[in-house]
């Protein structure tokens, strides 16, 4: 950083609630407080039993129920979704689950300008921001907009008691990810350092104790906290190269989204280290660690997660094809974006080893 302090920094008006029990207790409260009436409840097949008692907590104020949700959000599954708000005469939106489940509540308040309530059962901490993301013909576009800030935010710990260790594990690393990049972003700043440290270290506490005691509603909450600062600094920040090569990968790929996030931040690390010694060294000191890069991959490793994109089914084939796309889009990056930069890149990821800042 300079010497002198020169930023600019935009709070987010996102009321959150985060306590045991809330997502049955805290939502209807939370609907009333924004005068909603007729409230359509989203959510994946896989969630749709907590989603239903939700539903069933907000009583006459539930105008539906719609379980469509689908990773990386095709385009269709997002059409169909507003379909079923029009014709339900939705006021709002309630949606619960992880990252699928909330990124189709976006895509509704994206088309129809109607306010979303997210209740989250996973750490990816996406529900903290105003990114919207969306898959048609093989490609994942992205963009901003107010309209998709979730207007309250219901962290629920015993809701994400369901979530087995191994997603719990990948969707917290995933949530580290939003706020690793927001160290080095353009737009970064000194209160985002502060989240995005402190979201960290919450986090790679949490989750250790998370994988060892999976009934803990303490461990869920810890993890939950680190998620809502992590999520905070995404909200506040510019993605770099991390986040759009995992776009790449999930929507031209199809690879699994948090799992993908947890390879390749390491990687994508030690990429751009060189050219980010402070947020290196602030991820390092959240760490406890001397190298970064080095610790999240050891983290990964102690706690089951994947570590190559080998072992998430890309073909290595694809590898090239990956970079340029990636090296293909305009986005901010503290370290210039090549074709040959990604490749190394995307070449270490997908044999797994320990990530080094030589990787070029």
């Amino acid at each position: 950083m300079t010497d002198f302090l020169d930023f600019s920094y935009e709070s987010r008006p996102v009321r959150v609630v985060l306590r045991p029990g809330a997502a049955l207790s805290a939502t209807p409260g939370e609907a009333e407080r924004l005068g909603l009436r007729r409230l359509l409840v989203v959510c994946g097949a896989r969630g749709a039993d907590t989603a239903r008692a939700v539903a069933d907590a907000l009583g006459p104020a539930c105008a539906g129920l719609h379980d469509g949700a689908r990773m990386h959000v095709p385009v269709e599954v997002a059409d169909r979704a507003v379909e079923v708000a029009r014709a339900a005469g939705a006021d709002g939106c309630v949606a619960v689950g992880g990252g699928s489940s909330i990124g189709l509540g976006k895509a509704i308040a994206l088309r129809t300008g109607l306010p979303l309530i997210a209740v989250p059962s996973t750490y990816s901490g996406s529900e903290m921001t105003d990114v919207w993301g969306l898959t048609e013909h093989g490609a994942k576009r992205t963009g901003r907009d107010p309209k998709v800030l979730p207007r309250s935010v219901v962290y629920d710990p015993e809701l994400t008691l369901s979530l087995p260790v191994p997603l719990s594990v990948t969707s917290g690393v995933n949530a580290m990810a939003h706020a690793v990049e927001a160290l080095y972003a353009p737009d970064t700043s000194p209160l985002v350092a502060l989240m995005a440290g402190e979201g960290v270290r919450a986090m790679a506490r949490a989750l250790p104790e998370v994988a060892a005691q999976p009934a803990s509603v303490q461990a869920r909450g810890r993890a939950l906290y680190g998620a809502w600062l992590c999520g905070s600094c995404l909200g506040a920040t510019t993605m770099g190269l991390h986040h759009k090569l995992c776009h790449v990968l999930g929507g031209t790929f199809g690879l699994p989204h948090a799992e993908t996030h947890t390879v390749v931040l390491p990687y994508a690390l030690a990429h751009n280290a060189p050219a980010a010694p402070d947020a290196a060294a602030t991820v390092a000191r959240a760490l406890d660690a001397e190298d970064a890069p080095t610790a999240l991959w050891e983290l990964a490793g102690r706690l089951g997660a994947p570590r190559s994109l080998a072992e998430l089914g890309l073909d290595e084939a694809d590898l090239a094809t990956a970079a340029a796309q990636t090296a293909g889009q305009a986005y901010a990056n503290p370290r210039p974006v090549t074709a040959g930069g990604v490749l190394a890149l995307l070449r270490a990821a997908y044999e797994g080893g320990q990530p080094t800042a030589a990787v070029q």
